[in-house]
């Protein structure tokens, strides 16, 4: 221990003596061990912690699947669910949610206000094994139709109710029918995600047997059964329910049921684009540890004769090997130290430009695991830099170092190969992280270029949702949004106004139709929207063939429906689809509906290489739903009419809240958060692993050039020209950059792979980026060599002969 401790003291001091050497390696660490744990925090709050629930590896979410429509995962329908609850052996709990035509409007004292709610069935909250704060969860006899009690989340009850015991057995008014609370959620319980009460579905016999999808079932596995078990359990169960439902397995678009680890699809797709920013702020880690061991070579040059006259006292070669490990585990501490200052930061700025559907039950905070975690990296990288310098050194031959004059032997070669090799690597590693980063840099351009079919300019979007108890007519609502859009389209200012039962770019609701006449195996499946009759011209969809909806497509009218040109393409091919006709409805009563128009295709869901299945509208006449979202077309900025607007409405109904009011320019940028946020962080790894390598080879050629000082003399003495020393150092450097990009190349290709479903128009091999990012490379390297080759032209021979 004392000599560990003497170790570090002269450690101390070595770098104190070195203070420039010593400030630039610990930048450089600590800006690798610094981006690496803002990343790990992130990634430890979203991808590594157990879910909060107890024994979480056995909770499991089960979903529809139909391969050959492309819908790999569906939500379930109540007849699946009740099959599952009456037939599962591998589990000992299933439950199920929905936000599906939930209740949503809390009204009473002050402002009508719109609620996250959640319809569940009784067992949710056992099932998850989440102990309420106050109160109870729900009954089986409470899961019943007309039931009406309510369970609060920890904040709406803290909001509401001050955080007081008495919330238990109050009345709260949920659309327009009184519910009594009889529970409170723990602090922090957020499933799904921004959840503020649940109730309890309450299906009657009918309901249960509806094919209807629209649940997110999740089950807990008895002990000791795997998924594996699950899945193949439910793989018995896919021809019972096809059976049940009177359909084949073909005509059910492949139908089979799968079952994925909870912790899995809680992430969703974050996962892969943490994966990949973990692994680039890895790179930009390594390539900083190869600056920083090439640096210590050429700190080794000074230090030959201290190391010598080490070994000549009897110092072994392990104990010299020790004292610099010793030296660059020091090295990495400091820089650890500081990078968890740069982590503290960086976590914030993260939270600041990260997508805010962010799946995490906990907070993303630097814990005791991100503390571990930076002093593990801040070891394992002084270790992983100071291993190859230190082996170097400690090969000194004694006589050879003292020798007055030496320029170096074997060792220095050796030394030089290394360093050579330590620029190749980081060269590679920068090519692959500006290969990643001009692929999501040129799929973020394509992505901002690309036409939605709609123009987003000057256009106010919000949401409506009618309470059942008050609006249980069709015609009802059918008045309520007819006298909406008629006070909103009186306002000043504006254009025109529609209302849709969603907005482009959302990931909408599906589902299977037939075309008479055409038998297709498996059916059509296609986004469905209801539209009223200015919906095209306020949202600026194109009319391409036929008519849009009309006024006189009324409820006593013939149905009608509108189909965009994807639709048409893959249904009809070359036969007009104007006057064919469509079911709409494949259950005990068909509804033929004939299409009237075709219009341009609308960007749909939020998953950019989703296949586009096609988009057929119906008559909100025809159709009326109680969700509903309203569009306004201004002269001016739309959010300034946000508060006329919400008057507007309430004017039809003073009791019903107007929410999610945005511009639909700010549903584009939501669209493109997440992509914007991959690209900025690997722009911002790739940018700094380039000025990484850039500084790495300018140091191998300067500490070439000054080796070769002599060499240089003699060169130019016998007749060299300036232009011939210039090549030659040029040369020398360009040869390892070369390497490098040849390496990275490959490297690229194989990596970028990783990236194909995190792009939008851009093969995850492009070519041209490919190109683009070897050439920038390239550059960058020349200029980096061209400095210290520049230098070497303007050697004096006589001086250096002398001086050697």
């Amino acid at each position: 221990m004392h000599s560990f401790l003497q170790d570090f003291r002269y450690a101390g001091r070595m770098l104190r003596q070195n203070a420039a050497f010593s400030a630039i390696a610990i930048t450089a660490l600590a800006l690798g061990i610094g981006a690496n744990t803002a990343i790990f925090t992130v990634v430890n709050a979203v991808l590594l912690r157990a879910l909060p629930f107890p024994h979480p590896e056995q909770l499991v979410m089960l979903y529809d699947s139909y391969p050959k429509i492309g819908l790999d995962t569906a939500t379930v329908s109540p007849l699946v669910l009740k099959y599952y609850q009456e037939n599962a052996q591998s589990l000992e709990k299933i439950t199920a949610f929905s936000t599906f035509g939930a209740p949503q409007n809390l009204t009473g004292s002050g402002e009508p206000e719109r609620v996250h709610s959640v319809s569940v069935t009784a067992s949710f909250f056992d099932t998850l094994g989440v102990p309420l704060a106050l109160g109870r969860g729900f009954t089986p006899q409470e899961d019943q139709p007309g039931s009406r009690v309510v369970v609060l989340s920890n904040g709406l009850w803290k909001q509401r109710y001050g955080g007081s015991a008495s919330a238990i057995g109050s009345t709260i008014t949920l659309d327009d029918e009184n519910y009594t609370v009889i529970g409170v959620a723990p602090a922090g319980f957020d499933l799904p995600k921004e959840s503020q009460l649940w109730v309890p579905f309450g299906f009657t016999d009918k309901q249960w047997q509806s094919m209807g999808e629209f649940m997110t079932v999740i089950g807990r596995m008895k002990p000791g059964v795997t998924l594996s078990q699950v899945q193949a359990e439910n793989a018995t169960f896919t021809d019972a329910l096809l059976k049940k439902a009177g359909v084949t397995s073909e005509q059910a678009g492949g139908f089979h049921t799968v079952a994925f680890m909870m912790r899995d699809r809680v992430v969703g797709d974050v996962r892969p684009a943490l994966l990949v920013l973990l692994a680039a702020v890895g790179c930009v880690l390594l390539i900083a540890c190869a600056n920083v061991a090439n640096l210590l070579l050429a700190r080794a040059t000074g230090r030959q004769k201290e190391i010598a006259i080490r070994a000549a006292l009897g110092a072994s070669r392990w104990r010299t090997m020790r004292q610099l490990l010793t030296e660059s585990v020091l090295l990495s501490l400091i820089g650890g130290g500081l990078g968890i200052g740069i982590a503290y930061w960086g976590v914030d700025a993260l939270l600041a430009i990260i997508p805010t559907d962010l799946p995490s039950f906990y907070p993303v905070t630097l814990d005791g695991r991100v503390l571990l975690f930076a002093l593990g990296l801040s070891l394992l990288t002084g270790l992983l830099f100071g291993a190859l310098p230190s082996l170097q050194v400690s090969r000194t031959v004694a006589l050879d170092a003292m020798r007055e004059g030496s320029r170096g032997g074997t060792a220095t070669g050796a030394r030089q190969r290394m360093r050579a090799i330590l620029v190749v690597t980081e060269f590679a590693l920068a090519l692959v992280l500006l290969a990643g980063a001009g692929l999501l840099i040129r799929s973020f351009v394509r992505l901002q270029h690309m036409d939605p079919g709609f123009d987003a300019n000057q256009l106010l979007t919000f949401h409506v949702s009618l309470p059942k108890a008050k609006y249980q007519q069709e015609a009802q609502m059918r008045g309520f949004y007819r006298q909406a859009v008629q006070n909103l389209a009186a306002l000043p200012g504006v254009k025109s106004v529609a209302a849709s039962s969603s907005l482009p770019l959302e990931a909408g609701w599906t589902q299977s139709l037939a075309i008479e006449g055409l038998p297709l195996n498996p059916p059509p499946h296609a986004f469905m929207e209801t539209i009223s009759p200015d919906y095209l011209r306020t949202m600026g969809i194109a009319v391409l063939r036929g008519r849009g909806v009309q006024e006189s497509d009324n409820e006593t009218a013939p149905g009608v429906v509108l189909i965009d040109a994807t639709f048409a393409q893959s249904y009809f091919g070359n036969v007009d689809p104007i006057g064919k006709r469509v079911n709409v409805n494949l259950g005990d009563k068909p509804d033929w509906r004939q299409v009237v128009g075709i219009v341009g295709d609308v960007k749909r869901t939020g998953a950019l290489q989703a296949e586009h299945k096609g988009q057929v509208y119906l008559a909100a006449a025809q159709s009326p739903e109680r969700d509903m979202v309203l569009e306004v077309r201004t002269a001016g900025d739309p959010l300034a009419l946000a508060s006329a607007a919400r008057a507007a409405v309430l004017r039809v109904d003073a009791q019903q809240p107007v929410y999610d009011v945005k511009a639909m320019t700010q549903v584009m940028e939501e669209f493109a958060a997440q992509p914007r946020f991959n690209m900025l962080l690997l722009g911002l790894f790739a940018a700094l692993a380039l000025v990484l390598a850039a500084v790495g080879i300018y140091g191998v050629v300067s500490y070439a050039v000054t080796q070769r000082t002599h060499e240089i003399g003699i060169r130019m003495a016998l007749g060299a020209k300036r232009e011939d020393v210039l090549r030659m150092v040029l040369a020398q450097g360009m040869k390892m950059a070369g390497v490098g990009v040849v390496c990275g190349f490959v490297g690229s290709v194989l990596a970028t792979r990783a990236l194909a479903g995190m792009l939008y128009g851009v093969r995850a091999t492009d070519p041209l980026t490919f190109t683009a990012v070897a050439a920038l490379l390239s550059l960058v390297a020349l200029l980096a060599c061209y400095m210290p080759a520049r230098r070497a032209t303007r050697v004096d021979p006589m001086v250096a002969l002398r001086y050697e």
